[in-house]
């Protein structure tokens, strides 16, 4: 569980970072103000390289959310094998000592 925590721990300062809020009071790259602004030069002119810019920050934002969920569900199923194998493990343990209790019982 530890461990998960801190997957989660590592991943979650940029998962919060990129995520976009929806609500805008303007279209992106609309200009400074309108909330499309505050981006660069470009973006806060606005108009038709405003608006790609824009949407390019979008794309590359969507693209790395993906990659770290993509991640995130690699570290999962390696987490997941290696608990696996800790119980395979576990079991044959306490199959172990169960047949020494066994034999020593026998005597």
């Amino acid at each position: 569980m530890s461990s998960l925590r801190n997957i989660y721990s590592r991943l979650h300062p940029n998962v919060y970072k990129q995520v976009r809020l929806m609500s805008q009071l303007g279209d992106l790259g609309s200009g400074a103000g309108k909330g499309g602004g505050g981006g660069g030069s470009i973006r806060e002119a606005g108009g038709a390289f405003g608006r790609a810019e824009a949407a390019k920050e979008e794309e590359y934002f969507y693209r790395k959310q993906k990659e770290q969920l993509v991640q995130l569900k690699n570290d999962l199923h390696s987490e997941i094998a290696f608990h696996e194998e800790q119980i395979k493990r576990h079991q044959e343990a306490i199959t172990r000592h169960k047949q020494r209790v066994a034999d020593i019982e026998k005597k």
